[in-house]
Protein backbone atom coordinates (compact mmCIF):
# COMPACT_ATOMS: atom_id res chain seq x y z
CA UNK A 1 0.00 0.00 0.00
CA UNK A 2 1.66 3.44 -1.10
CA UNK A 3 1.91 5.45 1.64
CA UNK A 4 -0.20 8.18 0.23
CA UNK A 5 -2.56 6.36 2.41
CA UNK A 6 -2.29 8.43 5.19
CA UNK A 7 -3.63 6.91 8.52
CA UNK A 8 -6.06 8.55 9.84
CA UNK A 9 -7.12 10.39 6.64
CA UNK A 10 -11.40 10.33 5.25
CA UNK A 11 -11.72 7.91 1.93
CA UNK A 12 -14.49 9.96 1.18
CA UNK A 13 -15.38 13.88 0.02
CA UNK A 14 -17.89 15.26 2.14
CA UNK A 15 -19.87 17.76 0.63
CA UNK A 16 -23.18 17.90 2.73
CA UNK A 17 -26.30 18.24 1.21
CA UNK A 18 -25.76 21.31 -0.93
CA UNK A 19 -22.12 20.80 -2.31
CA UNK A 20 -22.30 24.36 -4.35
CA UNK A 21 -22.74 26.29 -0.70
CA UNK A 22 -19.07 24.95 -0.03
CA UNK A 23 -17.29 28.10 -0.72
CA UNK A 24 -14.52 27.75 1.57
CA UNK A 25 -11.23 28.37 1.06
CA UNK A 26 -9.67 25.64 3.59
CA UNK A 27 -11.81 22.99 2.42
CA UNK A 28 -9.59 21.59 0.03
CA UNK A 29 -7.67 19.57 2.67
CA UNK A 30 -11.22 17.91 2.51
CA UNK A 31 -11.80 16.81 -1.10
CA UNK A 32 -8.52 15.81 -1.38
CA UNK A 33 -9.22 12.67 0.47
CA UNK A 34 -6.80 9.58 0.17
CA UNK A 35 -8.23 7.53 -2.26
CA UNK A 36 -8.57 10.72 -5.16
CA UNK A 37 -4.53 11.32 -4.39
CA UNK A 38 -4.04 7.69 -5.39
CA UNK A 39 -5.86 8.35 -8.51
CA UNK A 40 -4.11 11.79 -9.07
CA UNK A 41 -1.93 10.81 -11.39
CA UNK A 42 -4.18 8.84 -13.62
CA UNK A 43 -5.48 12.34 -14.66
CA UNK A 44 -1.97 13.92 -15.44
CA UNK A 45 -0.11 11.28 -17.06
CA UNK A 46 2.99 12.64 -16.25
CA UNK A 47 4.74 11.04 -19.30
CA UNK A 48 1.69 12.92 -21.68
CA UNK A 49 2.13 16.40 -19.66
CA UNK A 50 5.73 16.42 -19.68
CA UNK A 51 5.39 15.85 -23.19
CA UNK A 52 2.90 18.73 -23.49
CA UNK A 53 4.80 21.07 -21.06
CA UNK A 54 8.13 20.56 -23.00
CA UNK A 55 10.88 22.85 -21.90
CA UNK A 56 8.79 25.48 -20.59
CA UNK A 57 9.36 26.13 -17.14
CA UNK A 58 12.73 25.22 -17.11
CA UNK A 59 13.61 27.45 -19.79
CA UNK A 60 11.47 30.28 -18.22
CA UNK A 61 13.65 29.86 -14.64
CA UNK A 62 17.27 29.01 -16.69
CA UNK A 63 17.28 32.05 -18.91
CA UNK A 64 16.55 34.04 -16.02
CA UNK A 65 19.46 32.47 -13.94
CA UNK A 66 16.93 30.66 -11.19
CA UNK A 67 18.16 28.32 -9.05
CA UNK A 68 16.81 27.91 -5.81
CA UNK A 69 12.72 27.13 -6.26
CA UNK A 70 9.72 26.66 -4.17
CA UNK A 71 7.25 24.59 -5.24
CA UNK A 72 4.15 25.80 -3.23
CA UNK A 73 1.35 23.54 -4.71
CA UNK A 74 3.66 20.58 -5.29
CA UNK A 75 0.58 17.78 -5.47
CA UNK A 76 1.58 14.45 -6.24
CA UNK A 77 5.37 16.16 -7.17
CA UNK A 78 5.26 16.30 -11.13
CA UNK A 79 7.06 19.42 -11.34
CA UNK A 80 9.15 19.25 -8.18
CA UNK A 81 10.61 15.42 -9.73
CA UNK A 82 11.14 17.89 -13.28
CA UNK A 83 12.76 20.07 -11.59
CA UNK A 84 15.01 18.24 -10.01
CA UNK A 85 16.16 16.00 -12.71
CA UNK A 86 17.07 19.47 -14.20
CA UNK A 87 19.49 20.38 -11.27
CA UNK A 88 17.61 23.16 -9.63
CA UNK A 89 17.44 22.70 -5.57
CA UNK A 90 13.96 22.31 -4.96
CA UNK A 91 11.65 22.61 -1.72
CA UNK A 92 7.68 21.54 -2.29
CA UNK A 93 5.23 22.38 -0.02
CA UNK A 94 1.66 21.41 0.14
CA UNK A 95 -1.31 21.58 2.07
CA UNK A 96 -2.57 18.53 2.15
CA UNK A 97 -0.44 16.12 3.25
CA UNK A 98 -2.12 12.98 1.63
CA UNK A 99 -0.71 14.99 -1.77
CA UNK A 100 2.60 15.18 0.12
CA UNK A 101 3.15 11.31 1.30
CA UNK A 102 2.00 10.67 -2.88
CA UNK A 103 5.10 13.22 -4.05
CA UNK A 104 7.50 11.70 -1.78
CA UNK A 105 6.64 7.99 -3.03
CA UNK A 106 6.70 9.31 -7.18
CA UNK A 107 9.72 11.31 -6.59
CA UNK A 108 11.65 8.38 -4.70
CA UNK A 109 10.42 6.37 -7.63
CA UNK A 110 12.22 8.83 -9.87
CA UNK A 111 15.51 8.29 -8.02
CA UNK A 112 15.20 11.44 -5.73
CA UNK A 113 14.40 12.33 -2.43
CA UNK A 114 11.98 15.40 -2.17
CA UNK A 115 12.22 18.38 0.37
CA UNK A 116 8.29 18.26 1.98
CA UNK A 117 6.74 20.97 4.23
CA UNK A 118 2.76 20.88 4.71
CA UNK A 119 2.15 24.49 4.27
CA UNK A 120 -0.61 26.78 4.55
CA UNK A 121 -0.09 29.74 1.32
CA UNK A 122 -1.68 32.41 3.97
CA UNK A 123 0.89 31.44 6.58
CA UNK A 124 4.06 30.69 4.51
CA UNK A 125 6.72 32.43 6.12
CA UNK A 126 5.34 30.91 9.48
CA UNK A 127 6.53 27.29 7.94
CA UNK A 128 9.33 27.72 5.60
CA UNK A 129 12.46 29.74 6.42
CA UNK A 130 14.44 31.38 4.14
CA UNK A 131 14.58 33.40 0.41
CA UNK A 132 13.98 31.71 -2.88
CA UNK A 133 14.96 32.38 -6.42
CA UNK A 134 11.56 31.40 -7.59
CA UNK A 135 8.31 30.50 -6.78
CA UNK A 136 5.89 28.39 -8.88
CA UNK A 137 2.09 27.40 -8.11
CA UNK A 138 1.17 25.63 -10.69
CA UNK A 139 -1.81 23.45 -11.27
CA UNK A 140 -4.41 25.62 -11.28
CA UNK A 141 -4.19 25.37 -8.03
CA UNK A 142 -4.48 29.02 -6.45
CA UNK A 143 -8.31 28.72 -7.89
CA UNK A 144 -8.66 26.95 -4.39
CA UNK A 145 -8.54 30.16 -2.80
CA UNK A 146 -12.17 31.86 -2.41
CA UNK A 147 -12.22 34.99 -0.35
CA UNK A 148 -9.69 38.01 -1.98
CA UNK A 149 -8.10 38.25 1.32
CA UNK A 150 -6.98 34.90 1.27
CA UNK A 151 -5.83 35.40 -2.02
CA UNK A 152 -4.25 38.82 -1.61
CA UNK A 153 -2.46 37.66 1.82
CA UNK A 154 -0.84 34.70 -0.14
CA UNK A 155 0.64 36.63 -2.83
CA UNK A 156 1.82 38.92 -0.34
CA UNK A 157 3.49 35.73 1.39
CA UNK A 158 4.71 34.77 -2.12
CA UNK A 159 6.42 38.31 -2.78
CA UNK A 160 7.91 38.10 0.69
CA UNK A 161 9.69 34.60 0.42
CA UNK A 162 11.25 36.57 -3.29
CA UNK A 163 14.98 37.63 -3.33
CA UNK A 164 14.73 40.99 -4.73
CA UNK A 165 14.89 39.65 -8.05
CA UNK A 166 12.52 36.57 -7.31
CA UNK A 167 10.09 35.29 -9.74
CA UNK A 168 6.69 33.71 -9.05
CA UNK A 169 4.87 31.49 -11.68
CA UNK A 170 1.28 30.84 -11.17
CA UNK A 171 -0.98 29.54 -13.38
CA UNK A 172 -4.83 29.12 -13.27
CA UNK A 173 -7.92 27.78 -15.77
CA UNK A 174 -9.24 29.82 -18.57
CA UNK A 175 -12.45 30.48 -16.37
CA UNK A 176 -12.73 33.87 -18.66
CA UNK A 177 -13.79 31.53 -21.64
CA UNK A 178 -15.89 28.80 -19.12
CA UNK A 179 -17.85 31.97 -17.32
CA UNK A 180 -18.46 33.43 -20.97
CA UNK A 181 -18.75 31.14 -23.23
CA UNK A 182 -19.10 27.59 -21.74
CA UNK A 183 -16.68 24.70 -20.61
CA UNK A 184 -14.55 23.17 -23.86
CA UNK A 185 -11.20 21.29 -23.55
CA UNK A 186 -8.40 20.54 -25.71
CA UNK A 187 -7.99 17.59 -23.10
CA UNK A 188 -3.77 18.09 -24.32
CA UNK A 189 -1.89 20.37 -21.70
CA UNK A 190 -2.53 19.99 -17.98
CA UNK A 191 -4.48 17.10 -17.65
CA UNK A 192 -3.51 14.11 -20.07
CA UNK A 193 -4.95 11.05 -19.27
CA UNK A 194 -7.09 9.16 -21.78
CA UNK A 195 -9.69 7.12 -19.24
CA UNK A 196 -10.60 10.27 -17.17
CA UNK A 197 -12.67 13.01 -17.84
CA UNK A 198 -12.69 16.36 -15.83
CA UNK A 199 -15.68 18.64 -16.35
CA UNK A 200 -17.81 21.39 -14.60
CA UNK A 201 -21.03 20.50 -13.22
CA UNK A 202 -22.02 23.73 -11.84
CA UNK A 203 -20.25 27.56 -12.79
CA UNK A 204 -21.85 31.25 -11.71
CA UNK A 205 -19.24 34.01 -10.87
CA UNK A 206 -18.09 32.66 -7.36
CA UNK A 207 -17.74 28.77 -8.13
CA UNK A 208 -16.90 26.18 -10.39
CA UNK A 209 -17.29 22.73 -9.33
CA UNK A 210 -15.52 20.09 -11.02
CA UNK A 211 -16.48 16.79 -11.36
CA UNK A 212 -13.60 14.09 -12.45
CA UNK A 213 -14.45 10.30 -13.59
CA UNK A 214 -12.35 7.35 -13.64
CA UNK A 215 -12.92 4.63 -16.11
CA UNK A 216 -13.22 2.22 -12.77
CA UNK A 217 -16.06 4.10 -11.67
CA UNK A 218 -15.22 6.10 -9.14
CA UNK A 219 -16.14 10.19 -9.57
CA UNK A 220 -14.55 12.59 -7.39
CA UNK A 221 -15.35 16.58 -7.32
CA UNK A 222 -13.12 19.84 -6.66
CA UNK A 223 -14.90 23.18 -5.72
CA UNK A 224 -13.00 26.09 -7.04
CA UNK A 225 -12.88 29.57 -7.46
CA UNK A 226 -13.22 30.97 -11.28
CA UNK A 227 -10.68 33.92 -11.16
CA UNK A 228 -10.49 36.11 -13.88
CA UNK A 229 -7.19 36.14 -16.11
CA UNK A 230 -6.73 40.11 -15.49
CA UNK A 231 -8.11 39.87 -11.85
CA UNK A 232 -5.22 37.97 -11.01
CA UNK A 233 -3.04 40.32 -12.85
CA UNK A 234 -4.03 42.91 -11.29
CA UNK A 235 -3.69 41.55 -7.64
CA UNK A 236 -0.41 40.69 -8.51
CA UNK A 237 0.72 44.10 -9.40
CA UNK A 238 -0.97 45.62 -6.35
CA UNK A 239 1.07 43.47 -3.90
CA UNK A 240 4.09 44.59 -5.87
CA UNK A 241 5.20 42.55 -8.69
CA UNK A 242 6.73 44.63 -11.39
CA UNK A 243 6.15 42.92 -15.01
CA UNK A 244 3.53 39.66 -15.63
CA UNK A 245 4.07 38.28 -18.52
CA UNK A 246 1.11 35.89 -19.36
CA UNK A 247 1.30 32.84 -22.20
CA UNK A 248 -1.40 30.69 -23.26
CA UNK A 249 -1.03 26.84 -22.81
CA UNK A 250 2.48 27.80 -22.75
CA UNK A 251 2.57 30.46 -26.20
CA UNK A 252 3.07 34.15 -26.28
CA UNK A 253 0.60 35.11 -28.64
CA UNK A 254 -3.24 33.66 -28.59
CA UNK A 255 -6.73 34.89 -28.72
CA UNK A 256 -8.32 35.35 -24.81
CA UNK A 257 -10.59 32.18 -25.38
CA UNK A 258 -8.38 29.83 -27.08
CA UNK A 259 -6.35 28.65 -24.17
CA UNK A 260 -7.29 25.94 -22.02
CA UNK A 261 -4.79 27.25 -19.54
CA UNK A 262 -2.93 30.47 -18.65
CA UNK A 263 0.69 30.59 -17.23
CA UNK A 264 1.65 34.25 -15.74
CA UNK A 265 5.00 35.28 -15.16
CA UNK A 266 5.96 37.79 -12.39
CA UNK A 267 8.83 39.75 -11.79
CA UNK A 268 9.64 40.85 -8.56
CA UNK A 269 12.68 43.21 -9.15
CA UNK A 270 12.31 46.83 -8.95
CA UNK A 271 13.92 48.82 -12.01
CA UNK A 272 13.83 52.64 -11.75
CA UNK A 273 12.69 54.30 -15.12
CA UNK A 274 15.22 56.21 -16.23
CA UNK A 275 13.42 59.19 -16.79
CA UNK A 276 12.82 59.49 -12.87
Amino acid sequence: MSSAIVKGEPQQQQYGENPTNIRDTSHYKKEYVSTFVEKWDELIDWESRAESEGNFFLSVLKERGKRKVLDVATGTGFHSVQLLKAGFEVTSADGSPAMLAKAFDNARRHGHILRTVQADWRFLNRDIHGEFDAIICLGNSFTHLFHEKDRRKALAEYYAMLKHDGLLIIDQRNYDSILDNGFSCKHKYYYCGDNVTAEPEHVDDGLARFRYAFADGAVYHLNMFPLRKNYLRDLMTQVGFQRIETFGDFKETYHDHDPDFFIHVAEKEYVIDEEE
